[in-house]
């Protein structure tokens, strides 16, 4: 089992971020020591990595949450929760072409002031 403070390191978050995440619902999986502090699976540790990675690719909280809710719900919504990645997943790859063209068009603006100092 991991402590809060172990879960934020490896998770790159913050205790804080950690605590928000769980008041939000998003963590209904993580169990409290007889103390009342949080203690982390290795199974809650991957829940909570999916949980960045939905986040920092777009996914609002409210539908992270929804996702959570379903997963808790078992092994019936499997087939709603795939259709939600399929989903964000086309998501996350029209984000990434509209990065394409911003990049290719900040690559444009350094090559021409590129030209201007070789010549």
């Amino acid at each position: 089992m991991y402590t809060i403070n172990e879960v934020a390191e490896l998770c790159d978050l913050s205790a804080h971020t950690i605590r928000y995440y769980d008041k939000e619902g998003l963590l209904p999986f993580i169990t409290r020591t007889k103390n009342g502090n949080r203690e982390f699976s290795e199974q809650s540790l991957e829940l909570i990595r999916l949980i960045c990675c939905l986040k920092n690719t777009g996914m609002p909280i409210k539908d992270i949450k929804q996702y959570i809710d379903l997963l808790m719900e078992g092994t019936h919504t499997s087939d709603v929760r795939r259709r939600v990645m399929v989903d964000h997943r086309k998501e996350v790859l029209r984000q990434m072409n509209e990065l394409k063209k911003n990049l290719n068009l900040i690559d444009l603006k350094i090559s021409h002031y590129d030209s201007k100092h070789t010549h």
